[in-house]
């Protein structure tokens, strides 16, 4: 299964505001995120909108079949993206898609919001 890293490419940090930045934060964290991944085990897509604006440069890494993360509260720096990428080619690595806490890279760490299980593969529960 392929594990993607969707990004949020309208968040805005904090600091942001029309007179300093000349696009939302969340663009920045794209082209970034998108840079580090290329010829890697994962792929990327950017959504206008992931509902976490009090948490600014959100990420999620899923998987069919597998757990789904949302991270954020990143600054977007090449640091935190290639962080994310790292621990999305985890994800890909693993058969549910949990990763150990002591191969998250450092950059990941403090920034995951929410855990989600895998959608049933059928509609029996």
């Amino acid at each position: 299964m392929t594990t993607w890293i969707t990004i949020c490419d309208t968040c805005k940090r904090d600091d942001w505001n029309e007179a300093h930045h000349s696009r939302p934060h969340g663009e920045d964290m794209a082209e970034l995120v998108e840079q580090h991944a290329q010829g890697r085990d994962v792929k990327t897509r950017r959504v206008s909108c992931l509902m976490g604006c009090k948490h600014g440069c959100n990420v999620a890494i899923q998987a069919a079949g597998k757990l789904t993360y949302t991270l954020g509260n990143f600054e977007p720096g090449a640091e935190a993206a290639a962080a994310i990428v790292d621990y999305a080619e985890m994800h890909a690595q693993s058969d549910s898609g949990q990763v150990p806490f002591r191969q998250w890279p450092q950059g990941v760490k403090g920034h995951f919001i929410t855990r989600h299980p895998p959608l049933p593969e059928s509609d029996e529960s």
